[in-house]
C-alpha cells in the first residue's frame, strides 16, 4: 500500500493521528490516566508493580509486559529515572516493539489478499472496507465470495462490492470455496484486476476441515496466479484480547499468515493487544478497524498508534515515521 493515497508520506499524518486517537480513546483512558498517576512516583518496586498491572490491563499479555518492564528497568539504570524520562522511555520501548510498520504487498498485479479468521471477527466487513480503500487509490478490485458455508454470506459481500464499486465472483451456497477461488483467479487475470480479495469461511478454527479448505484455496490462487504476491491476513476482533492470539496460532500452524487486521479497536480498552500480537506472533499488524464507517479501515501506523495510546492533549509526535 502506498505511503498515503495522496502520494505524500506525511500528507495524512494529522488524519491518521486523529483516527487513531479517537479509536483508541477507551484504551487511552484506561492506560494513560493510570500512567499519569505513576510518573510522579519514585521508580521503586512498587512503581514497577503498578506499571505491570497497568500494561496487563491494557492487554499487552504477560510475555510482552515482562519484556517491556525489563527494558524499562534497563533504561532507568542508564539514567531514565525522572518521571518524564520514564514515560518517554516507555514510549520508545513500545515503538521499538512495533517496528516500522508493514504495508500490504500489492505489486505486481494481480495481487491476492485472503482474509482469514473466525466468524464474528469482521472478515466480510473488512473485505468491503478494504475494497473501498483500494478503489479510492485508483486500483481495479475483484472480490471472491469464498465463504460458501454461511447462509447469505455472498449476498452480504455483494452489498459491499456494490458500495465499493468492485466486481464479485460468487457461486451457489455450499459450493467448493476452492472452485470460487479458481474462477476468481481466472477472472482477475482476464479482467486485468489490480487486486483480488478473497473472503473465506470462519467456522471454528479448531475444525480440521476448515483449515484444509483454507489450504486448498491458498494452493489454488498460488497455482493460478504464479508470481503474484499473496497476503494472507488474519482478521482478529480486538475486543477478544489474548483469545485472539490463541486463534492466530491455530491459523499460523496451517497457513503462511503474512499479517493481521485488527478490527473493533475503537470498542475496547485493551488496545495494547496490538503490541502483544507483534511480539508474541511475530506478525505485523497491517490494518486496523477504528469504527463502523466504510472509511474507518486504516493502514496501521505505529507512531500514530503509540501517540494515540499515550498522548495527552498534545498532537502527534513532531517527526512521525513515514511508511515505505
Amino acid at each position: 500500500m502506498t505511503a498515503s493515497p495522496s502520494g505524500s508520506p506525511l500528507a495524512n499524518v494529522g488524519g491518521w493521528f486523529g483516527r487513531f486517537r479517537q479509536g483508541l480513546s477507551r484504551t487511552r483512558e484506561a492506560l494513560s490516566a493510570r500512567l499519569d498517576g505513576l510518573m510522579g512516583r519514585e521508580l521503586d518496586p512498587a512503581f514497577y508493580d503498578a506499571v505491570e498491572e497497568t500494561l496487563l490491563q491494557a492487554d499487552l499479555g504477560v510475555q510482552t509486559t515482562d519484556a517491556v518492564l525489563a527494558r524499562l528497568k534497563d533504561q532507568a539504570r542508564m539514567g531514565a529515572r525522572a518521571p518524564d524520562a520514564a514515560r518517554q522511555a516507555l514510549r520508545e520501548i513500545l515503538m521499538a516493539s512495533l517496528g516500522s510498520g508493514a504495508p500490504l504487498a500489492l505489486a505486481p498485479p494481480p495481487a491476492v489478499v485472503m482474509l482469514l479468521g473466525v466468524n464474528g471477527s469482521g472478515k466480510t466487513t473488512t473485505v468491503g472496507k478494504l475494497a473501498h480503500r483500494l478503489r479510492g487509490e485508483g486500483r481495479k478490485v475483484l472480490l471472491a465470495a469464498g465463504d460458501t458455508f454461511r447462509a447469505a454470506a455472498a449476498d452480504q459481500l455483494q452489498v459491499w462490492a456494490t458500495r465499493a464499486g468492485a466486481d464479485l465472483i460468487r457461486h451457489r451456497e455450499g459450493a467448493d470455496p476452492a472452485a470460487v477461488a479458481y474462477d476468481a483467479a481466472q477472472a482477475a487475470r482476464a479482467r486485468h484486476a489490480d487486486v483480488l480479495i478473497v473472503d473465506t469461511a470462519g467456522r471454528l478454527h479448531t475444525k480440521t476441515n476448515l483449515m484444509e479448505e483454507l489450504k486448498k484455496i491458498d494452493r489454488v490462487v498460488r497455482r493460478e496466479l504464479p508470481g503474484s504476491p499473496v497476503e494472507a491476513l488474519l482478521v482478529l476482533d480486538a475486543t477478544t484480547g489474548q483469545n485472539g492470539i490463541a486463534q492466530a496460532r491455530e491459523f499460523q500452524a496451517a497457513l503462511p499468515v503474512t499479517g493481521v487486521v485488527l478490527t473493533k479497536l475503537d470498542g475496547t480498552a485493551r488496545g495494547g493487544v496490538v503490541v502483544a500480537i507483534t511480539q508474541e506472533l511475530g506478525l505485523p499488524v497491517k490494518l486496523v478497524g477504528l469504527g463502523e464507517r466504510i472509511e474507518d479501515l486504516q493502514p496501521f501506523d505505529p507512531a500514530a498508534f503509540i501517540d494515540g495510546l499515550l498522548a495527552g492533549d498534545a498532537g502527534p509526535s513532531p517527526a512521525p515515521r513515514a511508511r515505505d
